[in-house]
Parts: C-alpha cells; structure tokens; sequence
C-alpha cells in the first residue's frame, strides 16, 4: 500500500504537517517494505487551488491512503473520487513515523 503523510522536513522523524495543500512535504512511504521517500509539495506554492494539486499529485502517485490534520472540500473531494482513504492526525502523533505506525494499528480516525 502507498501512503502519504504530510510533512514539514522530508524526514520520517519530521513533525507533521496539519495542513494537506499547503504543506511543504509529502512523505511517501510503501507499507510493505517500508521505502520512503520525500517529494515536495506542488500545491504549497500555489496562489490558488493548493489542495487539489495536492491531492491530484497524490491521486498519480497511486496513493492508497493519506494522512493529514485536515483535508479542504475540494482536495477531499478529488481524493475521495480517486477512492484514496483519508485519515486525521491525532494529537499522539508528532512526526511522519509516528503517524504510519497510528495508520498501521487503526488508531487515526476517518475523514469525513
């Protein structure tokens, strides 16, 4: 399984990022095998529409699931027509390893 998890370094041990679009890092990592990789945001820069470039590079990745505190309307929107899961960042979670171990063990709530 592919999973995204916003970042604000590209690191594992990188604090989270509570933003989806605006976030500076998406942290890729296939569950299987544990091989990660960081790649830069493209919404984060954007003027407009950072959360559906966001998600429409996450959609080509052939994300499975992404980990955010939050999701904007259009990015969830796109992201749930590409039947890629969603789940919110909980207060027990500090960095990107932290959050694919919560996804792992069931522990992230839902989005929407």
């Amino acid at each position: 399984m592919i999973l995204f998890v916003t970042a604000q370094q590209p690191f594992l041990d990188s604090p989270v990022d509570e933003r989806f679009g605006r976030s500076p890092w998406l942290v890729k990592i296939e569950t299987e095998t544990y091989h990660w990789d960081a790649l830069p945001n493209p919404g984060a820069s954007q003027s407009g529409g950072a959360g559906v470039a966001a998600a429409q590079f996450v959609i080509d990745q052939k994300a499975s699931a992404a980990i955010s505190g939050d999701f904007g309307p259009h990015a969830a929107s796109a992201l749930r027509t590409a039947g890629v899961e969603m789940r919110l960042l909980n207060g027990e979670v500090a960095t990107v390893q932290q959050a694919v171990q919560s996804f792992l063990q069931g522990k992230l709530l839902a989005f929407g």
